[in-house]
C-alpha cells in the first residue's frame, strides 16, 4: 500500500520517520528527481517505488493517518509507507504509528529560523549544475532508524537461528534481520552463533554468481571472533573440555570442518552428515548416543557443541603450538598464561612531553589499584590480569635497558645494552618476565623511580629496533604481549627510520607511497613475531612526523593495535592512555592465533581484509587477537547453491587463552539460499555491509590515489542502488530516486567513509591518515558504523528521565540528533563522540544555568578549555550527562575512556573537529549529504538513459567524483 501526501506545515527539526521514500523536484527544476506529475509507483517490499512485477513479498502495512493536506502549486509527489522492518517484530509494536513528513514546493531546502551556520573554516565541495529541491528532514535518517531498532528489542530477545523452522520441515522462508549493530539488544544462540560474533551482508546468499554479480552487492561476513557477550547472554562462550581424550573434538574426516549443530546423524547416531562439505563421517564409540524418534541426538541440549552456535573446546597435545625451528629436538610448545612486556621511551622527549611519568603511573594503577582496601589483597589485582600472569619492563634510547625484577631482590637490576646491531637478552626469562604479585614491591619502586632517572635525559635519539628484538629473543619460545610507548621518530640501530614527509605529494597520485612502509625490517620482524604468538601495541606521543606507515607494520601483523597521540598533553590525553591501556591489559586476548573460514560446497572465502598475517589461501595468523578485533572475509561462488538447503559457514580459531589453555573456537552460520534477487537485498545488512566495504577501500588506499579510492567508493554506492532499480523496481518513473529498505543509507555511510580522515580530500598528514586507516581496518562493525556517523545529543534538551533506569534494567538515554549544523540552535549544548572523540559544543548563548550545573562556572569564559572531564556535580544534569557518557562507554567494551573536549561557538578551536565530524553538512572536502543523494540519482539517471560510462571502459574513475565539484 502507498499514500500520497499533499505538503503540509513543516516543523522545524522534526525527524522524519519513513523508512522508504520516492524523492522529487518539479520539472522546472533541471534534471530532477522526479517530475511532479509522475504517477505514484505500486509499493512493495522495500516501499520505494517497487513496482508489482517485484520478485519482493510485500510488508506488513501500518495504519497510519495522513497529515492534513494543504495546497501547494505542482507539489511534488513522495511515496512513503513504514513497512516493518523485522518481520517477527514483538506483538506490542505491530501497531506502532507511523506518520510521514510533508513534502516540500519547489525552493531552497529548509533552514530553521533558529539553525546556525556552519563555522567558515569548514570546507567543502557544493554539487555542479542545477540543484534538485528537496527537504532535508526526508531523506533516509540513521537517528529514526536506530531509534525504531531499539524499540524491536527494548523488550524481545533477539533469537539467532532458525533451527526450529528448518527441523520442523518448514523450508524458503527468509530469517528475520539481524538488530542494528548500535542497538541495546540480548541475543539467544539456539544454533547460529551471535550477530556480535558474525554478521553477514546478506542474510539471503544468492545462489549463484551470476545472481550475486546482477546485485552487485559485497557478499562477505564480518567477523569479530572474541567480541564481547553481555551479561544476560551467558557472560562468555560455552567451553567444552576435550583435553582428556586422545581423540579431540569430533570432526568431519573429510573438510575437517568441527561438529556443530547443523549436522546430521544418520545410522542410529553411528555416523554423522558434515553440513560443509557433505561427506559422512562414523561417530568414535566414546562419543556415540542414541538418537530420538525425530533423528536427533538425545544429548543434543545437554552438549553445547550440538545446540549452540558458538563454543570452545579445550583441546589435547595434538593442537599446541609447533615450533618453526630447525631444531628437531624442540619439542611442541606448552601453553602458558598471558605475558605481558612494556618497552618504554625513556629518551629526552618522553619525559619533556610528560609521557614517561603518564605512562608508568598508569602502567603501576592498572597493576596495583591505589584503592585496595587490603595492601596484600590478591583478589583486585586478579580482576586486572589472569592467574598465572607475568610481567617484564624494559626501557629505551639510544641504548636498550633490561631489569631484574626477580621476588627477593631489595631492587631492581638494571642491566644495559649497547650493542644494537648485536642485540642479546642478558637476562634469564625467570629474572625478566615474573609473577607481579610475588615482585610487587620491586616493580613499584622501579616504576617510581624511571620518571626519576630519566626525567632529565638529554639523549635524543631512540632505537626502537633494539627492544623489538630483545622481545622476539625473550618472547619466542613463549608468547604474550609487547606494548611499545614511543615519543620520536627512531633514527637509529635496526629499522632506523629518516624524516619522508612531503606535502608537496599531498593530493597527487604519488601520496600513496608515504602509507608505505620505508623499511622492510618492519615487516619481517613482525612476520618473525606473529609467527611466534607475539602481539605488539604501539602507544606513540609525537610532537613531530613519526612515520607510522612503517612503525604500524609492527601491530598490523601481528594483530595488536596502534594508539596515537600527536602532541600529548597529560591534561587532555592522560585518561584517554589510561583508559586504552586498561583495555589493553584487562580485554580478553588470545595468543598464537590461527583462524580459517570452512564454507558449503559450492562457495568459498576469496579474500580476507584486516590485520593479520596470511601465509596461504585459507589460514590467518595472528600473533595475538583481542576481543575488539575483527576481519571482513568476501564470499564467491564456485557453482550453483541449491535452495532447499542452507548455506552453511563455520569459522574455527586455534588459539591460546590468556589462562594458559589450548582451545578452538567454533563459530557456525547457516543462512537461507535464494534465486530471487529481492530476497538478497531484504535480508540485506547495511551495517555488516559498509564495515566490509570500509575494510575494502581503506585496504586500496596504499595501491591507488585518494581521489580514486573515493570515486570508486561512489561508483560501487551508484551500482548497487541502480541494480535494486532495474531489477526491483524497474516500473517505476526514471524520475523517482528509489532507495531499497535495506541500503537506503548506504549513501550517507558511504559519505561518512569519504569524510574520514583515512580518506578525506585536501591536506592530512601521512601520520594521521595511516593510523586512521589501520583504525578502520581492525574495527568491529559497531565501531565502523559510529567512526562513519557519530552520535549526537542535545544535552539541554534532556527529558527528566534520562539517565535513570527502566523497566528493562536498561538506562533512558536522550534522544539523539542527525549530525548537521542546521539542526542546531545557538543556545543549545551538544555532546558529539565516535568512539575515537568526544566533543561537548556549547553555544554562544547557551544558558548559564547548563555551564553552572555542569563545570561549577557561570559562563562560558570562565570555562577552562583544558578540561578533558566532567566534575562530579550532584544535580540533574550533571548526573545525566555522566551516566549517559559511562553508558557510551559500556557499548563500546570500555574501550576508550573518551576525554570530553570542550568546543565553546566561535571561540575554541576543537570547534574545527567538531565540524568536521558533522557528516550530514558540506565539510572535509566533500558535499553535503543532500547534494551528494542528488549526484548519486544523477549518476543513475545518467545510467538508465545510457549517458554514464563505467570505469571499466578505462574512464580514469575519478572523473566521477569530479564532477560533483
Amino acid at each position: 500500500m502507498s499514500q500520497n501526501v499533499d505538503p503540509a506545515p513543516v516543523k522545524a527539526k522534526r525527524p522524519a520517520r519513513a523508512y522508504h521514500q520516492e524523492f522529487g523536484s518539479t520539472s522546472s527544476a533541471g534534471p530532477g528527481m522526479m517530475s511532479s506529475n509522475a504517477p505514484p509507483a505500486p509499493s512493495g517490499y522495500g516501499g520505494v517505488g517497487v513496482g508489482a512485477t517485484s520478485p519482493m513479498p510485500p510488508r506488513p502495512q501500518l495504519g497510519s493517518p495522513s497529515l492534513p493536506q494543504t495546497g501547494f502549486p505542482n507539489p511534488p509527489t513522495y511515496q512513503q509507507n513504514a513497512p516493518l522492518r523485522h518481520p517477527d517484530r514483538p506483538a506490542h509494536l505491530q501497531n506502532y504509528e507511523h506518520r510521514p513528513m510533508s513534502a516540500l514546493p519547489p525552493g531552497p531546502p529548509l533552514q530553521p529560523e533558529s539553525a546556525i551556520a556552519q563555522p567558515p573554516h569548514t570546507a567543502g565541495q557544493r554539487l555542479s549544475g542545477p540543484r534538485n529541491r528537496i527537504d532535508p528532514n526526508q531523506i533516509p535518517s540513521p537517528v529514526t532508524v536506530q531509534e525504531q531498532d531499539g524499540l524491536a528489542y527494548e523488550s524481545e530477545p533477539f533469537v539467532t537461528s532458525s533451527a526450529i523452522a528448518r527441523l520442523a520441515g518448514l523450508s524458503g522462508l527468509v530469517p528475520a534481520q539481524v538488530p542494528l549493530s548500535l542497538t541495546d539488544y540480548v541475543a539467544v544462540d539456539d544454533g547460529n552463533c551471535s550477530p556480535r560474533f558474525i554478521r553477514a551482508t546478506t542474510y539471503s546468499i544468492p545462489h549463484s554468481d551470476e545472481l550475486a554479480n546482477a546485485a552487485q552487492l559485497p557478499i562477505g561476513l564480518m567477523i569479530q571472533p572474541f567480541a564481547e557477550l553481555k551479561y544476560e547472554e551467558g557472560g562468555q562462550v560455552p567451553l567444552v573440555d576435550f583435553s582428556q581424550g586422545p581423540e579431540g573434538p569430533p570432526r568431519c574426516q573429510d573438510c575437517r570442518g568441527y561438529i556443530n549443530p547443523w549436522v546430521q546423524f544418520i545410522e542410529g547416531g553411528q555416523k554423522f552428515i558434515c553440513n560443509l562439505c557433505g561427506k559422512t563421517t562414523e561417530v568414535s564409540s566414546s562419543y556415540f548416543c542414541n538418537l530420538d524418534m525425530s533423528g536427533r541426538r538425545m544429548d543434543c541440549h545437554q552438549r553445547a557443541e550440538l545446540c549452540r552456535g558458538s563454543v570452545d573446546f579445550i583441546v589435547n597435545k595434538d593442537y599446541w603450538v609447533q615450533s618453526d625451528s630447525s631444531d628437531i629436538n624442540l619439542k611442541p610448545r606448552k601453553p602458558e598464561p598471558m605475558i605481558h612486556l612494556f618497552a618504554i621511551d625513556v629518551s629526552w622527549s618522553s619525559g619533556k612531553s610528560g609521557m614517561l611519568n603518564q605512562v608508568t603511573k598508569g602502567i603501576k594503577d592498572i597493576l596495583y589499584p591505589s584503592d585496595d582496601i587490603n595492601e596484600g589483597d590478591e583478589e583486585r589485582f586478579r580482576n586486572t590480569l589472569v592467574p598465572g600472569s607475568r610481567v617484564g619492563i624494559i626501557t629505551f634510547d639510544r641504548t636498550v635497558h633490561f631489569y631484574n625484577l626477580k621476588a627477593g631482590l631489595e631492587q631492581a637490576q638494571m642491566m644495559v645494552v649497547s650493542d644494537l646491531d648485536d642485540m642479546f637478552v642478558p637476562l634469564g626469562s625467570e629474572a625478566m618476565l615474573v609473577d607481579p604479585i610475588e615482585s610487587r614491591s620491586i616493580i613499584e619502586a622501579l616504576l617510581d623511580l624511571i620518571p626519576v632517572m630519566f626525567g632529565e635525559n638529554q639523549i635524543i635519539e631512540s632505537a626502537l629496533g633494539g627492544p623489538v628484538q630483545a622481545a622476539l629473543m625473550s618472547l619466542k619460545r613463549l608468547g604474550g604481549q609487547v606494548n611499545i610507548f614511543l615519543t620520536s621518530l627512531p633514527t637509529i640501530g635496526p629499522g632506523s627510520l629518516k624524516q619522508r614527509e612531503d606535502t608537496k605529494l599531498y593530493n597527487t597520485d604519488k601520496e600513496k607511497t608515504l602509507f608505505l612502509p620505508a623499511d622492510p625490517w618492519y615487516r619481517q620482524v613482525a612476520e618473525e613475531c606473529s609467527l611466534a604468538g607475539i602481539g605488539i601495541n604501539t602507544f606513540l606521543f609525537p610532537s613531530q612526523y613519526i612515520d607510522v606507515a612503517s612503525i604500524s607494520v609492527l601491530s598490523g601483523i601481528t594483530g595488536g593495535e596502534v594508539f596515537f597521540h600527536p602532541r600529548f598533553t597529560p591534561t587532555r590525553d592522560g585518561c584517554k592512555v589510561l583508559a586504552e591501556l586498561r583495555r589493553v591489559l584487562t580485554r580478553e586476548t588470545a595468543v598464537s592465533v590461527t583462524m580459517r573460514i570452512r564454507c558449503s560446497n559450492g562457495i568459498r572465502i576469496a579474500e580476507h581484509f584486516g590485520s593479520f598475517l596470511q601465509r596461504n589461501v585459507t589460514d590467518l595468523d595472528f600473533g595475538n587477537m583481542d576481543a575488539d578485533k575483527a576481519i571482513a572475509a568476501i564470499i564467491k561462488h564456485e557453482g550453483k547453491l541449491d535452495e532447499k538447503y542452507e548455506a552453511h559457514f563455520q569459522c574455527a580459531l586455534l588459539y591460546t587463552s590468556a589462562n594458559g589453555e589450548r582451545r578452538v573456537r567454533c563459530h557456525n552460520l547457516a543462512l537461507s539460499v535464494t534465486s530471487a534477487m529481492g530476497n538478497v537485498f531484504r535480508s540485506a545488512d547495511m551495517d555488516a555491509t559498509i564495515a566490509v566495504v570500509t575494510k575494502q577501500y581503506v585496504a586500496q588506499v596504499t595501491q591507488i590515489p585518494l581521489r580514486d579510492v573515493r570515486a570508486t567508493l561512489t561508483d560501487t554506492c551508484v551500482k548497487i542502488l541502480l541494480a535494486y532499480r532495474k531489477n526491483c523496481a524497474s516500473s517505476t518513473s526514471p524520475g523517482q530516486l528509489i532507495l531499497p529498505e535495506s541500503y537506503k543509507l548506504f549513501p550517507l555511510y558511504a559519505l561518512g567513509l569519504m569524510k574520514t580522515k583515512a580518506m578525506k580530500g585536501g591536506n592530512v598528514s601521512s601520520d594521521v591518515r595511516t593510523h586512521y586507516m589501520r583504525y578502520l581496518k581492525s574495527l568491529g562493525v559497531a565501531s565502523t558504523v559510529l567512526m562513519l556517523y557519530p552520535r549526537m545529543v542535545p544535552i539541554h534538551a534532556s527529558e527528566d528521565d534520562v539517565g535513570e533506569l527502566k523497566g528493562n534494567g536498561r538506562i533512558k538515554i536522550a534522544t539523539q540528533m542527525r549530525a548537521s549544523y542546521l539542526r542546531m540552535e545557538p543556545h543549545g549544548a551538544y555532546l558529539l563522540e565516535n568512539g575515537d572523540v568526544m566533543l561537548l559544543w556549547l553555544g554562544s548563548s547557551v544558558s548559564p544555568k547548563i555551564i553552572e550545573d555542569l563545570y561549577g562556572v557561570n559562563s562560558l569564559e570562565e570555562l577552562d578549555p583544558q578540561l578533558s572531564s566532567l566534575p562530579i556535580r550532584e544535580n540533574r544534569l550533571s548526573n545525566q550527562v555522566r551516566r549517559m557518557i559511562k553508558y557510551f562507554e559500556t557499548q563500546r567494551g570500555g574501550r576508550r575512556n573518551l576525554p570530553i573536549l570542550i568546543a565553546r561557538q566561535n571561540v575554541d578551536g576543537s570547534e574545527l573537529e567538531f565540524a568536521n565530524m558533522l557528516v550530514e553538512d558540506q565539510n572535509n572536502d566533500a558535499m553535503s549529504y543532500v547534494d551528494y543523494l542528488c549526484f548519486v540519482h544523477k549518476q543513475i539517471q545518467m545510467d538508465l538513459s545510457g549517458e554514464r560510462k563505467d570505469e571499466s571502459s578505462g574512464i580514469d574513475p575519478s572523473a566521477l567524483w569530479r564532477g560533483a565539484w
